[in-house]
């Protein structure tokens, strides 16, 4: 059994970023994080073990110091936060940032706004929560749905498949033939680039294992990119979500992972995937193709 990981796959730097900033904040007092600092379990276990605690409303936060997540907020959101006296620190992903200033200069131009992306997810409530007037598509129902206005921008949720992104933009335009559309591509590069290599990875593989968050909306869209080029396709948290009965008759496995999965939850599940793979070959060969795919 061949052992080969993505080209691009795990955490990215703005989690990387994100987990160091709560860790230093955290040492210099009592912290309280607004929501999941990540969609990931490992993660929010290593945090809540180090005394760092979380909230799902601002009414509930106990600490002076207050840690907005990666996903980001709303001006609002944030404004109003600051007016309870609260010491608000900002973890937000710089590309979320970007996605927040492609949103205000669609408004700016006037612009209907539409939002591709999940409606109550963190991320699209803070890239809409300045707005008075948008829509949040998802699918093509979601665009059947939209009304016609004059001028609509279009920007996505950073984590949402490029693919998918552009299927629906085109939908949009198609609809609305006389409307002035505009995209701004807001689908951040570490979303683009583990797509792309999960195409690869999947194509090449008779398993694939994806590994991150229940709740991570990219790495569920990894998982529905590999469902495409291979038809079995497992999504795990860690190595003790793995079953022995996937990999039989395999003889090359893929793993990818999300953008909030710590590397050391994949070389664990990596780990335990080649202990299924004793006495069926896997050799120091499968080893160095494993090495030359991961570069």
């Amino acid at each position: 059994m061949r052992i080969i990981r993505a080209t691009h796959l795990g955490m990215c730097f703005g989690v990387r970023d994100a987990i160091a900033l709560a860790l230093a904040s955290a040492e210099a007092g009592p912290l309280t994080i607004l929501g999941d600092l990540v969609h990931n379990p490992t993660v929010l276990s290593a945090l809540a073990a180090r005394g760092i605690a979380v909230a799902n409303d601002v009414a509930q936060v106990t600490t002076h110091t207050l840690m907005v997540t990666a996903h980001g907020a709303s001006a609002r959101a944030l404004a109003s936060t600051r007016a309870l006296g609260l010491n608000v620190v900002e973890a937000t992903c710089p590309l979320v940032h970007v996605a927040h200033r492609a949103v205000a200069a669609l408004v700016r131009d006037g612009y209907h706004v539409v939002i591709i992306g999940q409606r109550d997810h963190v991320e699209v409530r803070g890239l809409t929560g300045d707005l008075d007037d948008f829509d949040v598509v998802l699918d093509e129902e979601g665009v059947l749905a939209l009304e016609e206005h004059p001028r609509i921008g279009i920007a996505a949720q950073t984590t949402q498949s490029i693919e998918k992104v552009r299927r629906l933009v085109a939908s949009i335009r198609r609809r609305f033939p006389r409307s002035d559309v505009r995209f701004l591509d807001t689908v951040c590069k570490p979303t683009k680039e583990r797509q792309h290599a999960a195409v690869e990875l999947a194509r090449a593989s008779d398993v694939v294992i994806v590994i991150g968050g229940e709740t991570s909306n990219n790495t569920r869209e990894l998982v529905k990119t590999c469902g495409r080029y291979c038809s079995r396709v497992h999504h795990v948290q860690t190595e003790a979500d793995l079953s022995p009965a996937w990999f039989r008759e395999a003889h090359t496995v893929g793993i990818t992972a999300g953008t909030s999965t710590p590397d050391a939850v994949i070389d664990r599940v990596e780990g335990r995937i080649r202990t299924f793979g004793r006495g069926r070959g896997l050799d120091a060969s499968d080893m160095l193709d494993r090495a030359e795919c991961a570069r």
